[in-house]
């Protein structure tokens, strides 16, 4: 059921034209004419939900309800995640050690990481939740510390996708394929009370052949339609709450989408835009042109879901267009914020 004063999609998102959500015909027009113009053939299609309705979508060369993977944009579902485990307590604290859930992260010795130099050190002991989910775990990282620098990685966010999947008894490390897998744990918390439909696999970087694969690998990959990322971001947009159910804690999300404390704590301005799993906009150090409340799920391949709760907005893109897709973003986001009027 809808609350008072939240719309949300049943099976399919109900469509309204712009108007009918305060947004301007004729400046979302020129967004899908300026699309259709630079495609060159490429492909790409976007979505625009706005106060719970589907009031633009565009696309070329591929249709909105294909399955496309989600890339690193999937690392906020992480972040989602992380939130409900808490609140379940199968993880009691975001400061809660690694290690002391999933020891089998320390198991991978000099040669058998993902490249030379490259494996698991004594100080990888003091990981914590929070650091994984921020980026600033610094594990099997030469010279980074545990919480002191902001560096990107897929490994370490494996890592915590495994630590919290044994946790709910979803992985085994020595035997991958033999339980559901963190993939199907996000879909029975997330995916099916949303209504969405996306669905999952593991995949890899090309490694050694004996890297240890089933400790730090296995990306949890996942694949969805433009609507079930419209859906994603309709969830974080109300702070994880659908329809009438809190799915995720609100004080969780409002934290994950801003900069995280020890990224402002350690790491110089320019790199405050992260926080649990999600881009940032809070210090307007990402996109200054846009509003400071926004937040995104990006990946490779130019996948994002922002959202903007001050416009009761989101937009999402999965697969763009340009070359310089974190400018050309922004300046379709901000086209779009513009049709919003004053």
């Amino acid at each position: 059921m809808n609350t008072p004063d939240r719309l949300y999609p049943e099976q399919a998102w109900v469509r309204r034209p712009p108007e009918a959500t305060g947004l301007d015909a004729e400046k979302l027009a020129a967004v899908g004419q300026s699309l259709a113009e630079n495609a060159n053939g490429q492909p790409y299609r976007v979505i625009i939900i706005r106060h719970g309705y589907l009031t633009a979508e565009w696309s070329g060369d591929v249709a909105p309800e294909e399955q496309l993977p989600l890339a690193s944009a999937a690392k906020s579902l992480y972040g989602t995640m992380l939130g409900i485990a808490i609140a379940e307590g199968m993880i009691r604290s975001a400061d809660d050690r690694v290690v002391d859930y999933y020891p089998e992260m320390m198991d991978v010795p000099e040669g058998y990481g993902p490249k030379p130099g490259r494996f698991a050190r004594e100080k990888d002991r003091a990981i914590t939740f929070r650091g994984l989910i921020s980026n600033t775990s610094g594990y099997m990282k030469p010279g980074e510390e545990p919480g002191k620098v902001f560096h990107y990685q897929t490994f370490g966010m494996n890592i915590l996708c495994h630590a919290i999947a044994t946790r709910y008894g979803y992985y085994d490390s020595h035997d991958p394929e033999r339980l559901p897998g963190f993939g199907r744990l996000v879909e029975e918390k997330i995916r099916d009370p949303i209504g969405g439909t996306w669905t999952w696999g593991y995949t890899n970087f090309e490694l050694p052949p004996q890297a240890r694969i089933a400790i730090f690998g296995n990306y949890n990959q996942i694949y969805v339609t433009a609507h079930d990322m419209a859906r994603m971001g309709w969830l974080w947009l109300h702070r994880g709450r659908w329809q009438d159910e809190q799915i995720v804690p609100k004080a969780w999300m409002r934290e994950a989408t801003q900069t995280a404390p020890g990224i402002r704590a350690n790491c110089p301005e320019g790199q405050w835009e992260y926080g649990y799993g999600f881009w940032t906009n809070d210090h307007l150090q990402l996109w200054p042109s846009l509003p400071c409340d926004s937040f995104a799920a990006l990946g490779a391949g130019n996948k994002r879901i922002w959202c903007c709760p001050r416009l009761d907005l989101v937009v999402a893109q999965s697969p763009g267009l340009f070359p310089s897709e974190d400018e050309s973003f922004e300046n379709l986001l901000r086209l779009v914020v513009e049709a919003c009027g004053p």
